[in-house]
C-alpha cells in the first residue's frame, strides 16, 4: 500500500481540479468546433485508451481499481508527442460480485446487471479520466461511428481505491448526484456530507481506525503512548484524531509525536530514534506506510532499539516486506488494525473459469489477456518483431492456472476484495429496493418512483442512504449519515514461530454495531508478546495510584505524569488513580490505609469496660454498705447510741445515702433521653435530701445543747420531729423546683461529640443549660457549707460523744471532694467527665457514711460497753 493510495495529497488534488476544467474544456471544442484537428466523431485527439473490462446488461455499474501488475511511465522530456502508460491488471472481484447477483433469483429478478471497470494505474489524472467517462457514458472504444450517442451511463461506481483520487472525484459526481462506493478510501476528511454528498464507503474512516487503536491500548492499560505519522493528510489527520480522543477522557497522553520524513533523511530519521530510544513510553503507534517503516527500521536495528510494542495502522499491518528475519526481532509481536478478513465463497472457481478472448483483444476488453500474458510469459498473437526468435512462446489460451504459482488465485485473504463485494452488493440492493417501489407511493416528487427504462444515478443515492442486508460471511451493511459504512476491524498479531518463520493471525476485532458503541473483542491467549515475560509490558508515565492515594498532576508535564498523594485523615479514595479523596460520612472515619469508611467507635463509660465496672461495682458495694448499716440500726434502734443521735434522721440520710450511690449507675451507659435527664436531677435531690438531713441533724445538736441551759427549753419546743421533717422536705423541695425548672427550660439531652476524637464518636449528656447545672449544684454547696459551718459551732460540747465532731468532719470531707470536683470536670473529655462526676459522688458517699456512721457502727458491734446513756452523756467513763 502506498502513500498515494491511501493519503490525500493536497498539491495532487487542485492538479486535479485544474485537470478538471481543462478536460472538459476541451470536450467541449473536440465536440462543436469544426477543425482538421479533429475527427468528426466525439473521440478526442491525442487521448492514450483506457483499459478495462466490460459486460452489458440493463443497468451497467462502473468500476475504477488498481489492476496493474506493473507499469512503464513514459520519457516526459516533450522532445517528442508522449508515450502514454501502459497498464496490466485484474478486477474480477466485481465482476464475480455481478454474475452472483444476476444468478440469484430473488435479487433484482428480471434484472440483468452488467459492469464497465477500469483501471487507474495509480495515478490521479488516469482515474479521473476513467470516472468522467463512466458517468458522461463518453466511452471511446464502444462510441458509434459518426455520432456521440453512446452506451448509457453507468447508475453507480464502486471506487476509488485512494483518498486522493476519492477526494477530487466525488467532488465533481457529487454535483450530479451520482453514487460512488469506495472500498479503498479511508481519510475522515470524506465524511463531510457538504462537499461529498454523494459518497459511500465500505471501509471505515480513519477517525474510527484512532478510536479502535485506543481501545486496545485501553484493554491493556497503556497511557504513555509515543506517536509516528506520515507527512500528509493520513497522519495529520490521524494526529488531530489522537490528540482528541486520546485526552482525560481517553485515558493516555502522548510523550512525543514525530513526523516521518517524506524524503527519508537520514539525520532525520536518526534523531527519531533517538526520541524513541530516550523516552520511557514503551508503546509505538505508527501511521503511516511500509515504504516510511522500511526506512524507519533500519535506522531502528541500527540503533538496536528493542523491548517496544508496536501498534501498525492498516496501512501496513499486512505488509509482508516488513515480515523479514531481520527486523522480526524488533517488530515481532506487533499488533495493528486490518481491514475486515472476509469470505466470498464460490470466487476461486469463479477465477479458475476465466479465459481470454483470443478475438475481441481491443482496447475495451483487454485486461484478461494482459494478466494471461503476464502469467504465462506469453504473447498473443500478432507477436511483437523478434518475440519468437527470442524464446518467447505464444499464448494459446488453454494454459493451466492452477499450474502456477499466483496471488491471483489466494482467496485466504480477501481485505479489499471483500470490502469491493459488499459495495457492488449495496448498489444491487438499493437498486432492488428502487425497483419495488409501488407507483404512487414513492419518495421522489408527485409520490413518483423510479423506472428501469429512464432510471437517475440521483434516485439510487436515496436507496443507499438507507440500504441494510446482511452478507453471507454474517456482517451487516448499512451507512450512516455521512455514508460511512458500520465500522468493522481485524485486530492482527504479527508472531515469530519457533523455526523463525513469521504467522500473521488474527486475535481479535474491533466493530460497531446500529445500537451499540464500539466492542472491542480480543482473545489474549492467542497474542504473541516478543518480551521475556511473555506477557504485555507496561508503558505509563507514572505508576498507577493505589487506593488511598490521590493523582497530583506534575507541574508542566501531560495529565498522565503525577504523584501519588495519600489521602488525609477521614478521607479516602477506594478506586485506583483517583483524582480526588472524598470526605467519608459523620458517622464514619478513614481506615488506616485511607481506602474505606470504617464507622468510628462509640465512646461512653460502658458498663463493659474496666472503669465502669469498678465504679458499678463501688456504687453497688457503697448501697450494699448503706443497706447493711440501716439494717443494723433497724436492729439496734432502742439503744442509746442510736436513740440520741435521732434516729428517724439517721434512717433518712441512710437512705439519701442510698439514693446517692444508685444515682450514680444513671451516669453509666449509652446515654439516653431518659437517663441524661434524670441523672442530674437524681444526683441533685439525693445529694439535698442527705445534706439536708446532716443539717437539721445540726441544728438539732445544737438545740439540744441549748435547752441544757436555763431557759433553754423553749429551743427544742420549736424544734421538734415536726419541724424536722419539715425542714427537710422544704430544703429537698427547693431543689426539685431547681431540677423541674431546668428540665422544662433546656433539658439535658444525649450528644454525639465529634470534636475530642477524629476517629471516635462520644457519646455524652449536655447539660442543656449551664445555669441550671451550676444553679443545682451551688445548692448543694451553700446546704454543704451551712452544715459545716453550724457543725464547726458546736464541736466543743461537752458530750461524751458529740456528733457535731463528726459531722465537721464529714462536710469537710463533702466539700473538699465537690471543690476538686470543678475543674476536673470542666478539664476531663467525654466519658472521663462522666467518671470524674460518679468518682465524686461515690467519694462525697463514702465520706458521708464512714464519717457519720463509721464510729457508730463501731460502738454498737465491737465496743457494747459504750453503747449507754450513761457513757454518751459524758456521767461516767468507761473503759475498754
Amino acid at each position: 500500500m502506498t502513500a498515494l493510495r491511501k493519503g490525500v495529497n493536497q498539491r495532487e488534488v487542485m492538479s486535479a481540479f485544474l485537470g478538471i476544467n481543462l478536460f472538459m474544456l476541451f470536450s467541449y471544442f473536440s465536440s462543436t468546433v469544426s477543425s482538421p484537428l479533429y475527427s468528426s466523431s466525439c473521440q478526442l485527439q491525442g487521448q492514450f485508451h483506457l483499459n478495462g473490462m466490460h459486460k452489458t446488461g440493463d443497468v451497467v455499474l462502473g468500476g475504477l481499481f488498481e489492476m496493474h501488475f506493473f507499469s512503464t511511465y513514459p520519457d516526459l522530456s516533450f522532445t517528442s508527442e508522449p508515450e502514454q502508460p501502459t497498464c496490466h491488471g485484474q478486477a474480477q472481484t466485481m465482476a464475480f460480485a455481478i454474475d452472483e447477483i444476476n444468478r440469484n433469483s430473488l435479487l433484482l429478478p428480471n434484472v440483468t446487471l452488467g459492469y464497465s471497470l477500469y483501471d487507474n494505474c495509480n495515478k490521479l489524472g488516469i482515474g479521473f479520466r476513467a470516472a468522467l467517462s463512466l458517468a458522461s457514458g463518453q466511452e471511446e472504444q464502444v462510441l458509434l461511428h459518426e455520432t456521440c450517442v453512446g452506451t448509457p451511463p453507468v447508475l453507480g461506481i464502486v471506487g476509488d481505491d485512494s483518498s486522493t483520487r476519492s477526494v477530487a472525484i466525488s467532488s465533481v459526481l457529487g454535483l450530479y448526484r451520482v453514487p460512488m462506493v469506495s472500498y479503498f478510501s479511508t481519510c475522515s476528511c470524506l465524511s463531510d456530507r457538504k462537499k461529498f454528498p454523494s459518497f459511500f464507503r465500505t471501509i471505515p474512516s480513519d477517525a474510527f481506525q484512532v478510536r479502535a487503536m485506543i481501545q486496545i491500548l485501553k484493554r491493556f492499560g497503556w497511557t504513555w503512548i509515543g506517536l509516528l505519522l506520515s507527512d500528509d493528510d493520513y497522519g495529520l489527520h490521524a494526529a488531530r484524531s489522537f490528540q482528541s480522543d486520546l485526552g482525560p477522557s481517553g485515558g493516555g497522553c502522548l510523550a512525543y509525536t514525530e513526523i516521518l520524513p517524506k524524503d527519508n533523511d537520514p539525520a532525520e530519521l536518526k534523531r527519531i530514534v533517538g526520541v524513541m530510544k530516550k523516552s520511557t513510553a514503551r508503546v509505538v503507534i505508527v501511521f503511516a506506510y511500509e515504504g516510511h517503516m522500511i526506512d524507519l527500521m533500519e535506522e531502528v536495528v541500527r540503533q538496536n532499539v528493542t523491548g517496544l510494542q508496536w501498534i501498525a495502522s492498516e496501512a501496513w499491518i499486512s505488509s509482508s516486506v516488513l515480515q523479514t528475519p531481520h527486523l522480526m526481532p524488533y517488530l515481532g509481536g506487533t499488533l495493528g488494525i486490518a481491514i475486515r478478513r472476509g469470505e466470498i465463497p464460490g470466487l476461486r472457481d469463479f477465477l479458475l473459469q476465466i479465459r481470454p478472448d483470443l478475438h475481441h483483444n481491443s482496447y475495451g476488453n483487454n485486461v484478461v489477456n494482459q494478466f494471461w500474458e503476464h502469467t504465462f510469459q506469453c504473447r498473443f498473437a500478432p507477436p511483437p518483431a523478434g518475440w519468437v526468435e527470442a524464446g518467447g512462446a505464444l499464448c494459446t489460451g488453454q494454459e493451466d492456472l492452477e499450474s502456477v504459482e499466483t496471488e491471483f488465485l489466494d482467496i485466504s485473504n480477501l481485505r479489499p476484495e471483500y470490502n469491493v463485494y459488499k459495495a457492488v452488493y449495496a448498489l444491487a440492493y438499493a437498486l432492488d429496493n428502487m425497483l419495488q417501489c409501488e407507483p404512487g407511493r414513492g419518495p421522489f416528487s408527485g409520490n413518483s418512483c423510479g423506472n428501469l427504462q429512464k432510471l437517475e444515478p440521483w434516485q439510487l443515492v436515496y436507496y443507499l442512504e438507507k440500504v441494510n442486508f446482511t452478507t453471507s460471511f454474517g456482517d451487516q451493511v448499512s451507512f450512516d449519515k455521512n455514508g460511512d459504512v458500520l465500522p468493522i476491524y481485524d485486530i492482527m498479531n504479527w508472531m515469530l514461530l519457533p523455526d523463525g518463520r513469521t504467522k500473521v493471525q488474527t486475535v481479535g476485532e474491533v466493530k460497531k454495531s446500529a445500537f451499540k458503541s464500539e466492542e472491542l473483542t480480543l482473545d489474549e491467549d492467542k497474542i504473541f508478546w516478543n518480551f521475556e515475560s511473555k506477557k504485555p509490558l507496561q508503558s505509563v508515565c507514572s505508576e498507577s495510584c493505589p487506593p488511598g492515594t490521590r493523582m497530583a498532576r506534575k507541574k508542566g508535564q501531560p495529565e498522565c505524569c503525577f504523584d501519588c498523594i495519600p489521602c488525609s485523615e477521614g478521607k479516602i479514595s477506594n478506586k485506583t488513580d483517583s483524582m480526588e479523596c472524598t470526605s467519608c460520612p459523620e458517622d464514619f472515619w478513614s481506615s488506616s490505609h485511607r481506602d474505606h469508611c470504617l464507622p468510628k467507635k462509640i465512646d461512653f463509660l460502658s458498663y463493659h469496660e474496666p472503669l465502669g465496672i469498678c465504679l458499678t461495682a463501688t456504687s453497688l458495694l457503697g448501697t450494699f454498705i448503706c443497706a447493711v448499716v440501716l439494717g443494723i440500726f433497724i436492729y439496734h434502734r432502742r439503744t442509746p447510741i442510736v436513740r440520741a443521735n435521732n434516729s428517724e434522721l439517721s434512717f433518712q440520710l441512710l437512705l439519701s445515702l442510698k439514693l446517692c450511690f444508685l444515682c450514680s449507675l444513671l451516669f453509666i451507659g449509652r446515654p439516653r433521653l431518659w437517663t441524661c435527664q434524670l441523672r442530674h436531677a437524681a444526683f441533685g435531690i439525693s445529694f439535698v435530701l442527705c445534706v439536708s438531713c446532716i443539717l437539721v441533724k445540726t441544728m438539732v445538736v445544737l438545740a439540744v445543747f441549748k435547752a441544757s441551759k436555763p431557759g433553754g427549753e423553749a429551743s427544742l419546743k420549736w424544734f421538734g420531729v415536726f419541724q424536722q421533717r419539715g425542714t427537710v422536705l422544704v430544703l429537698t423541695s427547693v431543689q426539685a423546683v431547681i431540677c423541674t425548672a431546668w428540665l422544662l427550660s433546656s433539658s439535658p439531652a444525649p450528644h454525639k461529640n465529634l470534636q475530642y476524637h477524629n476517629d471516635k464518636i462520644v457519646y455524652e449528656c449536655v447539660v442543656g443549660s449551664t445555669v441550671g447545672f451550676a444553679v443545682l449544684l451551688g445548692y448543694i454547696g451553700l446546704l454543704a457549707i451551712l452544715s459545716f459551718l453550724l457543725a464547726f459551732l458546736a464541736r466543743n460540747l461537752p458530750d461524751n460523744f458529740n456528733e457535731a465532731k463528726l459531722i465537721t468532719f464529714s462536710m469537710l470531707i463533702f466539700c473538699a471532694v465537690w471543690v476538686a470536683f470543678v475543674p476536673a470536670y470542666i478539664s476531663s473529655p467525654g466519658k472521663y467527665a462522666d467518671a470524674v462526676e460518679v468518682f465524686a459522688i461515690l467519694a462525697s458517699s463514702f465520706g458521708l457514711l464512714v464519717a457519720l456512721f463509721g464510729p457508730k457502727c463501731y460502738i454498737i458491734l465491737l465496743r457494747p460497753e459504750r453503747n449507754t446513756k450513761k457513757a454518751i452523756m459524758g456521767r461516767g467513763t468507761t473503759k475498754p
